[in-house]
């Protein structure tokens, strides 16, 4: 399993982190999401052999939100 921070800077609201992290139960590979909006960041645990961090960027890109991963 690998974990990513992804910063998700369009996100403003409680309810914008729920959609982000209902992507979990979606995403093959993906074990757990938790987004914070006043941090703009999301953190993704998954399995790298299934599932790429491009693939979990484009998913937030379909629920209409820039994740990019972060560098830090």
């Amino acid at each position: 399993m690998k974990t990513s921070d992804f910063q998700v800077e369009d996100m403003h609201c409680v309810n914008c982190a729920m959609r982000l992290q209902g992507r979990e139960d979606s995403l093959p590979g993906v074990k757990t999401v938790d987004a914070s909006y006043r941090k703009a960041k999301m953190t993704a645990v998954y399995d790298e052999t299934t599932i790429s961090e491009e693939q979990i960027t484009s998913a937030a890109r379909e629920l209409g939100y820039t994740a990019r991963l972060d560098p830090a």
